[in-house]
C-alpha cells in the first residue's frame, strides 16, 4: 500500500524548509500528480539527489514498485540562494543536483546517502544545513512572508513593489530569480495553492472561490484545470499525496 508522511523540521532548517516528506510507492508502480505551489524540493531516491524546480503546471512523477522517495520542501523562494542558481533556470524541470551545484558546493554531496528512508532524510538535512552555511549574495533573498501572502491574496505587482520600496522591474527580477516566474504567475500559483488546500479539506468550490479571491466558481474552475489538469471536484483524489 502506498504511504506518504510529512514532518516539520526542527532547529535552523525551519527557516527555509516547510516539511521533510517521505513517499513509498507500495507494491505497484505509482504516478503522483504534483501541483505547482511556489516551492522547490530536494529529492532523494535510490541514492540519486534531484532538484525539483518551480512548476507552472502539474507534473506527473512516477515511482516504481517499492520505490521510496525522500524530500525537503523548501519555502517559496528559499532554495535558489542555497543552490547559487536562479529559480527560472530550473522552472518546470527535474535536474540532478550534481549538475546544478558549482564545484565548491558539489563537494557537499559527499559522502553519498545511505539509501534508506531514515538515512536519506538525515543526509538531506545535513546537506541543506551545509548549503545554508555556504550562501553568498549571487541570488536575491526570497520575498518576505508578508509579501508572499499579499501576492497570494491578489495584490497587484505595482502596489506590492510600492509596499516593498522597490521598482516594478526590481520586483519582477526578484520574483523570477527566487520563485522562477514573475509576479503575475506567482500570484496565480500561490493563490491556487491556498485554494487547493481548502479543496483537499472538503470545502465546496463556491466557498473556496469566495474565500481565496477568485471572481466566481467558474474562474476557480478554469484556474484549477489550467494549473492542475483536473477539475476542482477531482483534485483531492487526483493530487493529494499518498492517494
Amino acid at each position: 500500500m502506498r504511504s506518504y508522511a510529512e514532518t516539520v523540521p526542527a532547529g535552523p532548517l525551519r527557516a527555509v524548509v516547510e516539511v521533510t516528506w517521505r513517499a513509498h510507492a507500495g507494491t505497484a508502480p505509482h504516478i503522483q500528480r504534483v501541483l505547482p505551489d511556489g516551492c522547490m524540493d530536494l529529492l532523494l531516491s535510490g541514492g540519486r539527489a534531484v532538484v525539483a524546480g518551480p512548476d507552472t503546471t502539474a507534473h506527473l512523477a512516477g515511482s516504481p514498485a517499492g520505490g521510496v522517495t525522500t524530500g525537503l520542501r523548501f519555502r517559496p523562494g528559499a532554495l535558489p540562494a542555497l543552490l547559487g542558481v536562479p529559480a527560472d533556470a530550473l522552472r518546470d524541470r527535474r535536474v540532478p543536483l550534481a549538475d546544478v551545484l558549482d564545484p565548491g558546493r558539489r563537494r557537499l554531496l559527499r559522502p553519498t546517502p545511505a539509501g534508506d528512508g531514515d538515512g536519506d532524510a538525515a543526509w538531506l538535512a545535513r546537506l541543506a544545513l551545509a548549503l545554508q552555511a555556504a550562501v553568498d549574495d549571487r541570488t536575491p533573498a526570497p520575498l518576505p512572508p508578508p509579501a508572499l501572502r499579499a501576492l497570494a491574496g491578489g495584490m497587484p505587482a505595482a502596489e506590492l513593489a510600492d509596499r516593498l520600496g522597490v521598482t516594478g522591474r526590481t520586483l519582477h527580477r526578484r520574483c523570477v530569480a527566487t520563485l522562477g516566474y514573475g509576479p503575475a504567475v506567482a500570484r496565480r500559483v500561490l493563490r491556487f495553492r491556498t485554494a487547493a488546500a481548502l479543496l483537499y479539506d472538503g470545502v465546496p468550490p463556491a466557498a473556496v472561490a469566495a474565500r481565496t479571491g477568485y471572481a466566481d466558481q467558474p474562474h476557480l474552475s478554469r484556474e484549477v484545470r489550467a494549473l492542475a489538469g483536473v477539475s476542482p471536484g477531482a483534485l483531492p483524489a487526483a493530487a493529494r499525496p499518498g492517494s
